[in-house]
């Protein structure tokens, strides 16, 4: 499982889409468990659906608590399938509404 980070600048984070299959992110950015204990605009959903491959990814709580606050945070997301950081638009929650909206 890859860690969390607050830091913005740090050395690990991911660089966006890719086009070919990778690994994992060593580091994902998260707000600051400050700012997720101010509470959520969303409900706390910690399972998404890729649309291309119709695969169900799980992420840990403090990735998930981030997208409730702040829908927007993220402009990709990684398919445990296919093992690509592919953009939002890409894949929607369990209810069926788009990721990050």
């Amino acid at each position: 499982m890859s860690e969390i980070t607050t830091d913005s600048y740090d050395p690990r984070l991911g660089s966006g889409i890719d086009d070919e299959p990778v690994s994992q992110n060593e580091v994902y950015l998260v707000l600051s468990d400050e700012e997720r204990a101010k509470g959520f605009i969303r409900p706390i959903r910690y399972s998404y659906i890729h649309k291309d491959c119709g695969s169900l990814t799980t992420m840990p709580q403090a990735i998930a608590e981030t997208y409730a606050i702040a829908p927007g945070f993220y402009g990709s997301t990684y398919c445990a399938t296919c093992r690509k950081h592919r953009p939002l638009s890409e894949f929607h929650w369990e209810d069926g509404q788009t990721v990050g909206s």
